[in-house]
C-alpha cells in the first residue's frame, strides 16, 4: 500500500474495501438486527450482500424493507432452500465485489469497530487473512465466553500457518477477513448442501492455501447461544447421533485437505484438536444419551480413531483426550462413561480405581491392562488429572454447610510432590468476574479414624481437607448458580487448578432450606454438572424462592 493511501486513511479513516456476507433461513426475529449490526461499522463496509436461503417466515420482506432506505445492502433470495449454511454463503461470495469479506449469521452480530479493526490489521501486515476474537454470548443471561482466547491474547503475525498449529482450533469462519483474490484465486469455497460443520472444512481449505495471517485481540464477532430456542444451533443440536456424525466427517475431510496439501504438521494438529476438544465434549454428555445412541456413537468413534496412526498417538501421550480415546479404541462396546466423563472434563479428573499390570505399570483398569497410564508418570505435577471428592452436608442448629474434600494419591505422584494446601472459590455462573474466595486449608494425611470425606480403606493414600460455605456471601449476590474451584499448591510452589467430582450418597446434602439472619431462608441445591463437577444453586428470600419456581416452570414448558 503506497504512502498516498495510508494518509488517506488517516485522514479519513478506513476506506469501503469489505463486504458482508449474511446468511438467514426463518429468522424473522434476528436477521435484521444482524444486518444492521453491520451496516453499522462505517464506512470500511462497502456492500452487505444478505442471502436468503428460502425462507418462510417473512425474512426476505424484512430484508428488502430494509435495503430500501439502505443503498449498501443487497438482498439474494435463493428459490430453493440448500439445507445448510455452504451454499448460501458461496452465493454471497459470488455476489462479493469488494477486495475483503467477511460472513455473519443471521442471529448474531458484529460489535461496533470490529470490521475497522480486522481491515487495519490486515492492510498492515499485507495478510490473506486477518482474525479476532469472538465472544459467545449465553441468551438471555448475557455471560459471555471468549472462544480460543490463547490464539488472541496480543497482537501478531502469522507468516505461515504451520508456524502456529493452534489455528487449527478455531474452526470458525465468522470472525475472520478474508481478501477475496486470496480465496478466488485458490477456489476456496464451502462444502455445497447439508453439510454440517463446513465452517471447519473451509477453515482446512484456507490453512492448506497457506496465507499470511493477521491476529489481533479486538473482540470482532458475537456468537449468541441460544439454547431454549425452538430450532438449536448446529453446535448445539448434539442430541442425535447424526450430528456426531457430521462432525467426524468434518474432521476427516479436513485431515484430507491439509495432507493432501502438503501441511503435515497442521493435517497431526487437526487430529490432536479432535481428541482434545471434539472427543472430550461429547464424552461428557454421553451419559446423557440413551443405550441406542451410546452404541452408534462408540461405532462412530471408534471408526475414525482407527484411521489415527502411531505418531498421532505418540504426541503427548498424557494427554486426557489421547487416554480417553485409547480406552474407546480398546473396547468394542461402550463401558466406563463416568471415568470417561470425568477425565473429559476440563480440567481433567482421573477418578479410581488406579490399576497397575502385572509388571507394575499404571493401566486404565485391571481388564484392561492394554491401556497403559504410564505417560503420566512423567507428567508435570501442575498438568496431571488429579481427582478430588467434594460433599456438602447440613450441620448444626444453624444448618451450616460444611464442604468436604479429598484428594486422591495418583500413582505415587502427589505424595512425591507433597500437597500442602488447598484454596476453595465459588465462581458465578454467569459472570465468571464474581469469585466468592473460601479458606486456604491445609491438606491432611489421611489416617485411620480420622473424620475424613469418604473415609474408609479406599482413603488410604489421600489427603482431606474441611471447611465451612459462606452462604451469606453467596447469597448476597442474588440467586445464581456458583461452580467449585480449587487451587492446590505443593511443597516446591507448583500449583494446580481442578474442580471436584462430586459425590452423592445418604447423608449428604441434596436440596434444602436454611435459616439466614438477612434473608429469613435460602433455598440451596447442591448437584452435578454434565461432566460430574459440584455446583450450588442458591436463591435467597421470598424473590429467590420465586425466582426458583418460575425457572422449573419454565424448564417443564420448555
Amino acid at each position: 500500500m503506497n504512502a498516498e493511501t495510508h494518509a488517506e486513511r488517516d485522514t479519513r479513516g478506513p476506506l469501503a474495501e469489505v463486504a458482508v456476507v449474511v446468511i438467514g433461513y426463518d429468522d424473522a426475529a434476528h436477521v435484521t438486527d444482524a444486518v444492521r449490526s453491520a451496516l453499522a461499522q462505517g464506512p470500511a463496509v462497502r456492500e452487505v450482500i444478505a442471502v436468503d436461503d428460502c425462507s418462510t417466515d417473512g425474512s426476505a420482506g424484512l430484508l428488502d424493507r430494509l435495503a430500501a432506505s439502505e443503498p449498501r445492502l443487497k438482498v439474494i433470495r435463493r428459490r430453493v432452500n440448500s439445507g445448510g449454511c455452504g451454499t448460501p454463503r458461496n452465493t454471497g461470495l459470488d455476489a462479493v465485489a469488494s477486495p475483503y469479506v467477511m460472513f455473519l449469521d443471521s442471529d448474531d452480530v458484529l460489535p461496533p469497530g470490529a470490521v475497522a479493526a480486522l481491515l487495519e490489521a490486515a492492510s498492515g501486515a499485507r495478510a490473506e487473512v486477518a482474525s479476532g476474537l469472538c465472544v459467545r454470548r449465553e441468551v438471555p443471561s448475557g455471560r459471555e465466553v471468549p472462544w480460543q482466547p490463547r490464539l488472541y491474547a496480543l497482537h501478531a503475525v502469522v507468516p505461515h500457518p504451520a508456524r502456529r498449529t493452534r489455528l487449527v482450533h478455531d474452526t470458525l469462519c465468522v470472525n475472520k477477513l478474508y481478501r477475496t483474490a486470496f480465496l478466488r484465486a485458490h477456489g476456496i469455497r464451502f462444502p455445497e448442501g447439508r453439510f454440517p460443520y463446513e465452517d471447519v472444512v473451509f477453515t482446512a481449505r484456507v490453512l492448506a492455501a497457506a496465507p499470511r495471517i493477521a491476529l489481533i485481540p479486538d473482540r470482532v464477532y458475537v456468537w449468541h447461544v441460544r439454547r431454549s430456542a425452538e430450532r438449536l444451533s448446529i453446535s448445539l443440536d448434539r442430541a442425535g447421533v447424526a450430528n456426531w456424525r457430521a462432525r467426524t466427517e468434518a474432521c476427516r475431510q479436513a485431515y484430507e485437505v491439509l495432507l493432501g496439501a502438503g501441511q503435515k504438521e497442521l493435517a497431526r494438529a487437526v487430529r490432536a484438536k479432535f481428541l482434545d476438544h471434539d472427543l472430550r465434549m461429547y464424552l461428557r454428555e454421553l451419559g446423557l444419551r440413551d443405550a441406542a445412541y451410546r452404541r452408534a456413537w462408540w461405532e462412530l468413534t471408534r471408526a475414525h480413531l482407527a484411521e489415527y496412526d502411531a505418531d498421532d498417538w505418540a504426541r503427548n501421550p498424557a494427554a486426557p483426550g489421547r487416554l480417553a480415546g485409547r480406552v474407546v479404541l480398546a473396547c468394542p462396546e461402550p463401558r466406563d462413561l463416568p471415568r470417561l466423563r470425568e477425565l473429559a472434563a476440563r480440567p481433567a479428573r482421573l477418578c479410581p480405581p488406579y490399576a497397575h499390570a502385572a509388571d507394575g505399570t499404571p493401566v486404565w483398569s485391571a481388564d484392561l491392562p492394554q491401556v497403559s497410564l504410564e505417560p503420566l508418570l512423567a507428567r508435570p505435577v501442575g498438568a496431571l488429572p488429579l481427582a478430588v471428592d467434594a460433599e456438602l452436608r447440613a450441620r448444626g442448629r444453624d444448618a451450616r454447610l460444611r464442604l468436604r474434600l479429598r484428594l486422591h494419591e495418583l500413582y505415587g505422584r502427589v505424595a512425591q510432590a507433597g500437597p500442602e494446601t488447598v484454596e476453595t472459590q465459588w465462581r458465578h455462573r454467569d459472570d465468571g468476574d464474581v469469585v466468592v474466595r473460601g479458606a486456604t486449608l491445609a491438606l491432611t494425611p489421611y489416617e485411620p479414624g480420622a473424620e475424613a470425606a469418604g473415609t474408609g480403606p479406599e482413603s488410604a493414600g489421600s489427603w482431606w481437607a474441611e471447611t465451612t460455605v459462606d452462604l451469606a456471601a453467596l447469597a448476597a449476590r442474588g440467586a445464581g448458580t456458583w461452580d467449585l474451584r480449587l487451587r492446590i499448591r505443593f511443597r516446591d510452589g507448583a500449583s494446580r487448578d481442578v474442580t471436584a467430582h462430586a459425590l452423592t450418597g445418604t447423608g449428604l446434602l441434596r436440596r434444602g432450606a436454611v435459616p439466614s439472619a438477612r434473608h429469613g431462608v435460602v433455598l440451596v441445591q447442591p448437584y452435578i454438572t454434565h461432566s460430574g463437577a459440584l455446583a450450588l444453586r442458591v436463591a435467597p428470600g421470598v424473590r429467590g424462592v420465586l425466582s426458583v419456581a418460575r425457572s422449573r416452570l419454565r424448564r417443564l414448558l420448555h
